[in-house]
Order: structure tokens, then sequence, then C-alpha cells
């Protein structure tokens, strides 16, 4: 577990501290852009004689003060438009570019015809649109600049977050293992078989010896960082369900209700068996009659809803746990929130009669 917490202190810490880096960043830069410009005029004061020195001051005051709030506009521009393809991203933050250079070369100018030359205004378009380019490039640069920095950030995070997702994974295969390999589950799946061999039905042990051996080998084998088809991941749950029905029998009331659609779907392996695991326990072990439980899958609005509901007691408050309880659920959510990020949804409540947990995360097919 040491990539998940690693991984999640680090993004924390960059998600914390990203607003106050990007501001001293600003403030940084352009307070160079100013110390820079002046001292640049320090070495030629034949272009500017002592008497021009404070008024050329006060000019690059302006500028850099301009620069500032126009620079950090453009942040806002790109932050819409940053993620979408070059295709929109390019032209819209060219021609964003140029207007706010022409617009800080407006403050120039009337900075220069203030302080420096009242008759500066008066040179024609020409100067201002020669000025202006170098205003684009500079505009162009601190651009260049903050998408370079951002995308760098964003493969950085991108690393951060599947070192998290493989250890949230694994753990969740850890855990999986955990509550079904203990000997209480074994005692009771054994002891299953055992009556059915003493009972002669020999056919009906061979089928449970059949399926422990498919549910220990896939829980042994299988990637818990691999996608597969829900239709697979069904297959799979089958068999674990298929030992419970053992315990519980006519107990144990299992209906699916998946469209074909949504069976094609890819979703994490190991996804379904804590959310059924937990319906089990509080459902139907927790009761004389048994219980119910009803796993539905279909396409939403261009998303794979699924959803596991019973006629158990319900979700205190609810919604989802917080203590102990929850311990399956929340590894769930945790582990698509990082595989997904705000594309997945985990939700709970109660219904008249039980709860429903639904996962909504994107409809993608294999290639």
């Amino acid at each position: 577990m040491y990539y998940d917490h690693t991984a999640t202190r680090l993004l924390d810490r960059v998600a914390g501290h990203r607003e106050a880096a990007f501001w001293g960043l600003q403030l940084l830069g352009w307070s160079a852009y100013f110390v820079a410009q002046f001292v640049a005029a320090l070495f030629y004061p034949e272009m500017l004689g002592p008497h021009k020195l404070e008024g050329y001051r006060n000019v690059l005051l302006i500028a850099a003060t301009s620069g500032f709030a126009l620079s950090s506009t453009l942040r806002y521009l790109f932050r819409r438009i940053r993620d979408r393809g070059m295709e929109l991203v390019l032209p819209v933050t060219l021609v964003a570019i140029y207007g706010a250079a022409l617009v800080w070369r407006l403050f120039i100018n009337s900075a220069i015809a203030t302080f420096l030359d009242e008759n500066y205004a008066a040179h024609g378009l020409g100067q201002f649109f020669a000025g202006a380019l170098i205003s684009t490039y500079l505009l162009l640069s601190w651009s260049a600049l903050y998408f370079g920095i951002y995308f760098y950030e964003s493969v950085h995070r991108e690393r951060l977050a599947t070192a998290r997702a493989e250890g949230l994974a694994r753990e969740a295969q850890l855990k999986m293992l955990r509550y079904q390999l203990n000997p209480h589950f074994l005692f009771n799946t054994l002891n299953a078989i055992s009556t059915l061999v003493l009972d002669h039905d020999n056919h009906t042990a061979n089928l449970a010896v059949t399926r422990l051996s498919g549910f220990l080998r896939h829980s042994l084998d299988q990637d818990p960082m691999k996608r597969v088809t829900l239709r697979q991941e069904l297959d799979v749950l089958g068999l674990y369900l298929g030992i419970e029905q053992l315990r519980f029998g006519s107990r144990l009331e299992i209906t699916q209700e998946i469209s074909e659609e949504a069976g094609r779907c890819l979703v994490p392996s190991l996804l379904l068996q804590p959310l059924v695991e937990n319906s089990l326990k509080y459902a139907v072990a927790a009761r004389e009659s048994g219980g119910r439980i009803q796993i539905s899958a279909r396409i939403v609005n261009g998303e794979l809803s699924i959803a596991v509901a019973d006629d158990g007691p319900g979700l205190p408050g609810g919604k989802i746990p917080t203590g102990n309880r929850g311990v399956g659920l929340r590894n769930t959510n945790d582990r698509l929130a990082v595989l997904y990020g705000p594309k997945v949804e985990l939700t709970g409540r109660n219904l008249a009669s039980g709860c429903i947990i639904e996962i909504r995360l994107p409809a993608e097919t294999q290639a």
C-alpha cells in the first residue's frame, strides 16, 4: 500500500498548492519583466536620458501590471479549452493572444504618451501594430510556458493516479481474498460439499467443487488492473454466487437484468463482488427468511449504469456507510474515482424495501 498512500499525498499536495504556485509564478515572472527592462535602460542612458528614466519606470510599471492582468485573464480562457482537441485549442489560443496583445499595446502606448512622449499616439497605426507584434511574442511565450507546465503536470498526475489505481486495485483483490478465503467461508463451502457427497448427490457436489475451483483460480490469477466485459465479470460473479447458493439454498434469490449492449461494455475486474457481498451479509445472511438480490445493467445517455439492489434493512441514514460496514463500498468508490476521475459516480439510496447501490461509468467497449 506504499504506492497508494504516497500517490494520494502527492496528489493532494499538488492540488492544494497549484493555485498558490500559479499566482506566485505570475508575480515573479512579471516582476522579472519589469526589472529586466528597467536594468536594460540603465545600460543605455543615451536612449532615454536621466530626465526620462522616471517616466520610463512608470511606463514599465503599467506594462507589467496590465500584462499581469491580461495573462491572468488568458489563463481562465485556457482552462476552459485546454482539454479539448488541438483543432479548437490552437486557433482560439492564437486569436486570444493577439487580441490580448492589442489591448496590452493600448495600455503601453497610453503610458508612453503620458509619461515620455505626448505626441507618441500620433505616430500612426503602423507603429501601433508593429508594437503589438512584440506584445504578441511575449504573450505567446507566456502561453507556451503555461501549456507546457500544464501538460507536464498532467503527465505527472496521470503517473501518480496510475500508481494509486494499482495500489487500490491490489488492495481490492486482497480484500476479496480476505473476505472469501477465510475459515468460515471455506468451512461452510466444504461442509455443504460434504453433505452433498453423503447424500450421494455427486453431480451437485462436483458442480460445487468446480465452482469453488474456478472462483479460487480467478481470484489468484486475475490481474486487478485488467478490464473485462461486464458479461465476463458476471460469469465470474456467478461462480461466487453459485457457492453462496449452497449455503443459503432457497433463502437466496438472485435475478439479473442485463441488456445486451451493457454486457459488452468494459468494467474493472473484481468490481461487483464487494457490492454483492455487502447485500449477502446484511440482506440475506442476517435474516432467517433470507432475501433477494437483483443485478441490473443498462446504457443511459452514453453511460453504463450498473445497479445492485436488495430487499434488506436498507442503508443507515439512506446513504453509503462511512464506518466499518462500508469498507467494500468505500474501496470500490475510491478505485473507480482513480480509474475514471469525475466521469464515474457511485451512489446508494434506500427503496421502499431494501436499498440500491448504483455505479455510473463511461460506456466503453473493446476496440
